[in-house]
């Protein structure tokens, strides 16, 4: 091959692994997939850029993305979509009674699920934190905050009854700890660094000081995903692409969180931006295959899973009649082994521009 063609070839080539998907896309119909979400949430930003950068269509996919204010009506509404983002806790629910089935985290939520403390006696409960025992810590009940901060105070020698716990909003707990009247509350992010921010708030413990992982979930209702088990992967890629390329241009990702923060009714600082993108990371397709792959052993995501489910039982967030379920029934790397198994999908899913 003499040099001119050479040339040409390579140049083909590099053009051809530029362009993804877009062959396979353009040469066929694109297909419709429903997309579940909740608004304002880091997990949800990949939405948003895959529609600015329209990698939904490079994948052959029509996006519809139908924003849920919570996981339980987004849950209790399931018939209605395909796939989705959701917490650890609407993704067991979802489990036991619609027949959802996780198929990826979206990130690791532990450090941004946390206890906070404000007040005249906040340097003595941070130096000491039994001297909560006998007082009254304020959280969004049968969540994940709460299940991180169960587990921060059995770290800290804490047994059931030794502190009163009363549920609350989030929005409340900022507004009651910014007048005064609570000063310790459970918090997830960013009603965390907005209680940092406004109220002078400080992190006690954290779900990942505590030792416990809490992942978001991304779900799809079962028997679609059996009968369209090529979107589900396509889809995967594309959210792992935009979280790659959301580490690998941290400028650009932040005016995209903003925006899509904004539209969320949800105002935070670029420092409180920065800090959902250090605290919660995320995970590459070899990661994931990592932490879903059972082997002899049950997975690193199956683990998390029976964690979760297990503090749902123990908080009647399963009722007794509910057996706990079983994470080999649920919880499947198979979308994610077939985006390991098509060398462009992978290639795709692996980009970060």
């Amino acid at each position: 091959m003499n040099s001119t063609r050479r040339f040409l070839a390579l140049t083909l080539a590099s053009l051809a692994a530029m362009a993804g998907l877009a062959g396979p896309a353009a040469a066929q119909a694109l297909k419709e997939v429903r997309v579940s979400s909740q608004p304002a949430l880091l997990g949800s930003v990949p939405f948003a850029i895959a529609e600015e950068k329209g990698w939904w269509k490079e994948a052959g996919l029509k996006v519809t993305v139908i924003n849920f204010p919570a996981g339980a009506p987004q849950i209790a509404a399931s018939k209605s979509w395909d796939v989705g983002y959701t917490g650890s806790v609407p993704a067991v629910l979802g489990a036991v009674r619609f027949g959802l089935h996780t198929v990826a985290f979206s990130d690791d939520q532990s450090a941004t699920n946390a206890l906070y403390v404000r007040g005249p006696n906040a340097n003595t409960i941070i130096k000491s934190p039994a001297s909560l025992k006998g007082g009254t810590v304020f959280l969004t009940g049968n969540s994940t905050v709460d299940l991180a901060a169960r587990s921060c105070m059995a770290k800290f020698g804490l047994a059931k009854g030794d502190v009163t716990v009363r549920s609350m909003g989030q929005a409340e707990i900022i507004a009651a700890m910014s007048s005064g009247s609570v000063d310790v509350g459970g918090l997830w992010a960013p009603n965390t660094y907005t209680a940092e921010e406004k109220t002078g708030a400080r992190m006690l413990c954290s779900g990942r000081e505590a030792g416990v992982m809490v992942p978001g979930n991304l779900v799809v209702r079962a028997e679609w995903a059996k009968e369209n088990p090529q979107l589900v992967a396509r889809f995967l890629a594309v959210y792992l692409r935009a979280q790659r390329w959301m580490a690998a241009n941290r400028k650009d990702a932040l005016a995209v969180m903003k925006k899509h923060y904004d539209a969320g009714g949800v105002v935070i600082s670029e420092a409180a931006m920065n800090k959902e993108l250090e605290l919660r990371p995320t995970f590459d397709l070899a990661s994931q295959l990592a932490m879903f792959n059972r082997g002899a052993q049950p997975s690193r995501a199956d683990a998390t899973m029976n964690t979760i489910a297990s503090f749902m039982k123990e908080v009647g967030a399963l009722r007794a009649d509910e057996a706990l379920p079983d994470p080999r029934t649920y919880v499947t790397d198979e979308y994610l082994r077939l985006i390991d198994r098509d060398p462009q999908l992978k290639a795709f899913a692996s980009r970060s521009d």
